[in-house]
C-alpha cells in the first residue's frame, strides 16, 4: 500500500509574506502609551492630591479615558481607519492614560490614612463616573455620525 502525501497548498507560502508584520503595531502602541503616560502624569502634576483628600487627578484621568474609549470604539466600528489607529489610540494613548491601578492605590492610601467616607466616594463615584462616561462618548458619537451621514445623504439627493 502506497502513503498518501496531501496536497500542499502552493500559496501558504504567498500569505506568509503578505501577513503584515506585528512591528509597526507594536510601534504604535509603544508611540501611544509614550503620550497617554506623559498626559497622565501632567494632569497629576496639576491636581496633586493629600492621601486623606479626593484624588480629583485619577478620578479625572479615568473618567475622560473612558469617555475617549467610547469614542473611539464607536469610530473604529463606523468608519474605515487604518490598522495601527485602535492599537494607537486604543491601547497606546488611552491604555498610557488611563490608570485603574492607581485608582486601587488611591483608595488604599484613604483607608490607610484614616479617611473611608473618601476611599468610599471615590470608588463609587469613579466606577459609575467611567460606566456613564464610556456611554455618553458611543452615545453621542453615534449621533454625531448619524447627523453628519444625513446631511451627507441630503446633499447627495440636491
Amino acid at each position: 500500500m502506497q502513503d498518501r502525501v496531501a496536497p500542499i497548498d502552493s500559496d501558504v507560502g504567498v500569505r506568509a509574506e503578505i501577513r503584515p508584520s506585528a512591528w509597526p503595531v507594536l510601534a504604535a502602541i509603544s508611540a501611544g502609551g509614550v503620550l497617554g503616560a506623559l498626559a497622565r502624569y501632567g494632569v497629576t502634576l496639576a491636581l496633586p492630591h493629600a492621601p486623606t483628600g479626593f484624588p480629583w487627578s485619577t478620578f479625572l484621568i479615568n473618567v475622560s479615558g473612558c469617555l475617549l474609549i467610547g469614542v473611539l470604539m464607536v469610530l473604529v466600528n463606523e468608519m474605515r481607519t487604518g490598522r495601527l489607529l485602535r492599537p494607537f489610540w486604543g491601547v497606546g494613548v488611552l491604555g498610557g492614560y488611563t490608570t485603574f491601578s492607581t485608582y486601587i492605590i488611591d483608595i488604599h492610601q484613604a483607608m490607610r490614612a484614616g479617611a473611608p467616607g473618601v476611599a468610599l466616594a471615590y470608588l463609587l463615584a469613579t466606577l459609575v463616573a467611567a460606566l456613564l462616561a464610556v456611554w455618553a462618548g458611543t452615545a453621542m458619537t453615534a449621533q454625531v455620525l448619524a447627523i453628519a451621514r444625513r446631511r451627507r445623504e441630503q446633499r447627495r439627493q440636491r
